[in-house]
């Protein structure tokens, strides 16, 4: 054997090499068929899927700032719509105070610069206001929210309910638009519904 290596050593040498490029050839064939399934999952006929993911927002032609974080995003083929599922969404309004929302679903269309939110809607205002509603509608563009559904909005002394809803962020103002029922807390000394 050690004769067969001597007078053959440049056909051995060549041997091993095979063996060696071979071997990497077969390790990079296993990572291309997991870079393909990956891949299969991320992008398929309706765009791109991510999970657990944060996403900023900050157009300088809009009115509002938002940071978005979901456990599922999925973008549109042509990146101009974008559905995201168990979000907590932050809106920061030019030179006022922001607000933040958890919800079960959403969808922004990038091009209109719309935001529509659905699924047990519960927010925040600063520190001393809540509010809950199952619908809003954001426009980035006009510094708006709105909806035409049941909401309620708690405060430090008072519980506004009513149907529809009007938020200029830009003026810091709020409207309930119809089946308005406002109780001041009890602890403030006075209660009336109005």
């Amino acid at each position: 054997m050690k004769n067969f290596v001597k007078r053959h050593w440049p056909l051995v040498g060549v041997l091993v090499l095979l063996l060696v490029v071979g071997f990497y050839f077969a390790k990079a064939g296993k990572d291309f068929i997991k870079t393909a399934a990956f891949l299969k999952d991320v992008v398929s006929g309706d765009g791109v899927k991510l999970k657990d993911i944060h996403y900023r927002q900050d157009d300088p032609d809009g009115k509002i700032k938002w940071v978005l974080d979901a456990r599922e995003v999925r973008f549109s083929e042509d990146k101009k719509n974008i559905r995201f599922f168990d979000f907590y969404l932050e809106v920061e309004a030019e030179g006022r105070p922001g607000f933040s929302l958890r919800g079960e679903e959403g969808n922004y269309a990038k091009d209109i610069g719309k935001i529509e939110l659905r699924g047990k809607l519960d927010g925040s205002y600063g520190t001393e206001y809540r509010f809950l509603t199952e619908y809003v509608a954001i426009n980035e563009k006009k510094g708006t929210v709105n909806n035409k559904e049941p909401v309620a909005i708690f405060g430090p002394f008072f519980t506004v309910k009513g149907k529809g809803l009007f938020v200029d962020l830009s003026e810091n103002r709020i409207k309930i638009l119809s089946d308005v029922v406002t109780t001041i807390n009890p602890e403030a000394g006075v209660s009336a519904t109005q």
